[in-house]
């Protein structure tokens, strides 16, 4: 059978990350030829190092995602390359706060996810779209919570993060469409994996201290399956939409969370 990705060119944002990671090995795995993408260099030589074990294709650049230009220039370089950018999946950290009931929040720790979530979703999909137009196909992702459809206590900033994320990748999925552009978001959440990773610098997990154990003990009683999110069930899924067998699905909100979040 082809692989899902056989001659695709995907840049993965954030893919020294635990969750992508994940996307970015599976992608590879799939035919992809990988650009993976982050603020610190280690981690990402570790990924290309992985990928290149399994027999995939991986380069990667260090870059900030909040970079306006060095974000244009590096997706250009991509598509001038390879041939073309057929896959943008943005998974950056946005600094997320939770843990603490909204009125005891200072403003910076509730705006954090907000403006940094919208502002990297916004760069990295705008400077994928202004190519993927131009070609006439690709495909751009991203990646929330799903807490923008639900009442959850304690979440900080993050519902608000989410929500505008989403309604910018359905305004961008209306927008691009007709010139055969597909955006599409994914809901997840607490994926026992990315729990306890010693590199990893998102301060959502950071600040918990808890264990993949304590994740998938404290979460899979609250789902309608009775296991929190496996990270491979995300990377399949954002690799069956990444795919053309996806073809049709755009404008919405895949949910991979277990049923954790049922709007």
């Amino acid at each position: 059978m082809t692989p899902l990705l056989e001659g695709k060119n995907a840049i993965v944002y954030g893919a020294g990350g635990g969750i992508g990671r994940g996307v970015a090995r599976t992608f590879a795995r799939e035919g992809a030829r990988v650009f993976l993408a982050g603020r610190s260099r280690a981690p990402l030589e570790r990924l290309a190092d992985a990928i290149a074990d399994d027999g995939g294709r991986a380069e990667l650049a260090v870059l900030d995602a909040l970079d306006e230009r060095a974000v244009e220039e590096h997706a250009r370089n991509v598509a001038e390359r390879a041939g073309s950018l057929d896959v943008s999946f943005n998974l950056v950290s946005r600094g997320d706060v939770q843990g603490a009931p909204l009125v005891d929040m200072s403003l910076a720790d509730v705006l954090a996810p907000v403006t940094t979530g919208l502002q990297t979703n916004f760069i990295t999909a705008r400077a994928a779209a202004r190519l993927m137009t131009a070609q006439g196909s690709g495909v751009i992702l991203a990646l929330t919570s799903g807490t923008s459809s639900a009442a959850a206590s304690r979440m900080g900033g993050t519902g608000p993060a989410d929500a505008a994320t989403e309604l910018l990748l359905r305004g961008l999925a209306a927008e691009a469409g007709p010139s055969g552009v597909r955006v599409v978001g994914i809901w997840t959440a607490g994926v026992p994996e990315t729990f306890g990773l010693d590199d990893d610098a998102n301060p959502a997990r950071l600040q918990t201290g808890m264990s993949a154990e304590d994740i998938e003990r404290i979460l899979g009683p609250m789902t309608m399956l009775g296991h929190a999110p496996r990270l491979q069930d995300v990377a399949d899924t954002a690799t069956f939409l990444a795919s053309d067998r996806a073809g049709s699905i755009t404008g919405t909100i895949v949910n991979v969370t277990c049923g954790l979040v049922a709007p």
